[in-house]
């Protein structure tokens, strides 16, 4: 259980935001001159290098944007111009990829960024520019609502990479890519020239995700406990109807993989953000806005109460809140995390998505005069955590190692995590998305820092 501590402010972790994004600045460089694109994106390190991971291409949108936010963060326009060059040169198929279920990470964190940055002003983009970007970001959302499968009760969610049966807890951050091209005036094309509307699809996938994939205590399985998440939510394709929980990267379909539990919180936190800057007559034929704010509020907030009871004292939780040998490791709750230990690795990349998505629902929460206080606490537990990630042993200080978060973990079941000689679970090792989602938090805590105003992925 996180140990929340009040006295940490965004002033306060100003020096290790700024350290943070000098360590990042030499790890950018350092891939961007050794990494070579024939190999597939860099996915996670092994001994300290980057390396590429057969199974779908998910993590090269975070490769460029990490470059964009660092431009963000510090001014260097060394890291736009690369990162805009490698958004043109490299990104297009991924606008088109009509094999994932991955677009909101992807475009979004590349011509997202861009198109967000030329808005705020401080990129300059000509009017063809900016016109570019939202192009893409138009298809991308397109082609994302287009992986859709229909359910019994006559709703829909977009399916997962593993098949038309397959909802994954993580595309619920995906839908950002719906939300922009909604935003941009954009629709879905079907049979018969039918107009398909994409704030209809990302409302349903949303709700169809809340009623499936989030467990609410109320009886629905012999595992329901309030805030846990299945990883994958398994329907059956002739017909529709939900079968079963299940799981790729987690222990077992009846226990929380962690990254999905955080997944799950900054994709509703986000869309809350969302929804607030969409007019009431838009919201009115998808359900009505306090029906999908309540809807998305239920969810976001039973699953960061989950997360504060599941994580280590100091914010970092291990892979999945049933692995095995947990057990072995006394009072785990109560103490802060040990990537060193001998039983179950941590995962810091669930920690910095899982910040971001209490942060944002802080936020959130802090505007309703009924729940300040509740909002407080979740923002204080995120810089609890960012605290904890900003510094050692998760903050990666060797130069000669291209990650920037240290102890992430990808797919623990596979083995696809490198264990060093003489231990026996992995760590040490770093992976894109985990350094963007810091990357990314950080920069959310130096603008409220700095009373700017906060990034938000809608504001294109």
């Amino acid at each position: 259980m996180i140990k929340i501590e009040s006295n940490v402010t965004p002033q306060k972790l100003l020096p290790k935001i700024e350290r943070l994004f000098e360590l990042s600045a030499g790890k950018i460089h350092a891939i961007a001159a050794a990494f070579e694109n024939a190999k597939g994106s860099p996915v996670i390190t092994v001994q300290g290098r980057y390396v590429g991971r057969d199974w779908t291409e998910w993590t090269e949108g975070f490769h460029y944007g990490s470059a964009l936010l660092q431009f963000d963060a510090t001014g260097d326009e060394w890291f736009l111009d690369w990162g805009r060059g490698k958004t043109v040169e490299r990104m297009a198929e991924h606008v088109t990829h009509t094999g994932v279920h991955d677009h909101g990470f992807n475009n979004v964190s590349t011509y997202g960024n861009l198109l967000r940055l030329a808005t705020e002003g401080k990129v300059d983009a000509s009017e063809y520019e900016r016109h570019f970007y939202a192009l893409a970001l138009k298809a991308s959302g397109a082609v994302q609502a287009a992986r859709w499968s229909h359910t019994s009760d006559g709703r829909g969610f977009i399916h997962s990479f593993n098949g038309t049966h397959s909802l994954f807890a993580d595309t619920i951050r995906s839908l950002r890519s719906l939300a922009i091209a909604h935003r941009l005036g954009h629709s879905l094309r079907g049979e018969n020239d039918r107009r398909i509307s994409l704030l209809e699809r990302l409302v349903q996938h949303a709700a169809v995700t809340a009623d499936f994939t989030v467990y609410y205590g109320e009886g629905r399985d012999a595992f329901d406990v309030r805030g846990r998440v299945a990883h994958e939510s398994i329907f059956n394709p002739a017909d529709g109807a939900y079968r079963c929980p299940s799981t790729q990267q987690g222990y077992s379909p009846f226990t929380t993989w962690t990254r999905g539990l955080a997944w799950i919180m900054c994709g509703y936190a986000e869309q809350l953000e969302f929804l607030k800057t969409v007019a009431d007559e838009e919201l009115e034929p998808v359900g009505g806005r306090a029906r999908l704010e309540s809807m998305m509020r239920r969810a976001a907030q039973a699953t960061c109460d989950y997360y504060l009871e599941q994580a280590s004292a100091d914010g970092i939780p291990y892979w999945d809140t049933g692995a095995p040998n947990l057990e072995k490791i006394s009072d785990w709750r109560k103490k802060p995390g040990d990537p060193y230990n001998s039983h179950e690795p941590v995962d810091s990349s669930a920690a910095a998505i899982a910040a971001q998505g209490l942060w944002r629902f802080g936020n959130y929460l802090k505007r309703l005069p009924s729940e300040t206080a509740r909002g407080e606490n979740y923002r204080q537990a995120a810089l609890t955590i960012a605290r904890t990630l900003f510094d050692s042993p998760y903050l990666s200080t060797d130069p000669t190692h291209q990650g920037l978060i240290l102890h992430s973990i990808y797919h623990r079941p596979r083995g696809w995590d490198f264990t060093p000689p003489g231990r026996s679970v992995p760590c040490g090792e770093s992976s894109m998305w985990g350094d963007y989602h810091a990357r990314e938090l950080a920069l959310l805590i130096q603008r409220d820092a700095t009373r700017t105003t906060c990034p938000a992925f809608f504001n294109v």
